[in-house]
Order: C-alpha cells, then structure tokens, then sequence
C-alpha cells in the first residue's frame, strides 16, 4: 500500500470522528444535556447493554482505550451524577460501575442521540453496504490488538 493512502486513512478517520462528535454534541444541547462529552456515550451505552452495572476491568477491555483514560471518563460520570462504584461484596479487589437513576433517566435521550447519529452517517446508504462499512471498520480496528 502507498503512503498516499495511508495518509488518505488517516486524514477521513479524523475527518469522521469530528463529525461524529459535533453531530453527538449538537444532539446533547438539542436534549437539554451540556455536561456530557461524546466519549461518555460508550460507557454509558455498556452499561446500558449490561443492565446498568459493569466491572471496571470489563470496561478497559470492552472499550480499548487506555486504563488511564477510562478511569478519568469514570471519575467525571461519577461527578456529574451518572454512575457509582460499588466494591464486590466476594472480592474486595473486584469494583463495578453502576448507571445511577439519572443515568438511567437519561437513557430515551441517549437513545434518541443514537439513532440520530446512526441516521446521519449511514443516509444514502444500502443496508448491505451500511453492514459492510461496519464490517471493515472493525476488521481495521482488529488489525491493532
């Protein structure tokens, strides 16, 4: 492969991302919410998907970030209200994450912001073609862990 599209790769996927983000952003102030970032969504959306309450170590894992930056995207949840920790009553060295009520009250909004988004990126898409770009960008992704 070519330099040419190598820089091509990484000049779209920061493109993207900024899209992504202030599309995310412009949803949020639309839903009456100023406090959340577009990257607090892929923890609130886990937890979402795993019934309000994760390990901590799940979250590192699930989403591939640094610990350091998860933990700082915790820290500010817990802040604003959204999530708490609570230690394993079995295993003291065992910590989960748990969506408060306001988390949870925020879930239709969070909903809604992501199924604008989905619209928005995938308009004028086939659905064959919608699974294949989802399909190579987590082929991408793989290439890297």
């Amino acid at each position: 492969m070519n330099n040419e599209k190598i820089k091509g790769v990484a000049t779209y996927n920061s493109i993207l991302r900024t899209k992504l983000n202030d599309h995310i952003k412009h949803k949020l102030r639309e839903v009456g919410n100023t406090e959340l970032v577009p990257s607090h969504g892929s923890i609130l959306n886990a937890l979402y998907e795993n019934g309000g309450k994760m390990q901590i170590k799940d979250l590192y894992d699930l989403l591939l970030k640094q610990k350091s930056t998860v933990t700082e995207m915790i820290k500010r949840l817990e802040k604003l209200g959204y999530l708490e920790k609570e230690e394993c009553l079995k295993d003291k060295r065992v910590t989960f994450v748990v969506a408060t009520q306001k988390a949870m009250d925020f879930r239709e909004d969070f909903n809604h912001v992501s199924e604008s988004l989905l619209e928005k990126v995938f308009t004028d898409f086939t659905d064959q073609e919608a699974e294949e770009f989802l399909r190579l960008l987590k082929k991408a992704i793989k290439n890297f862990t």
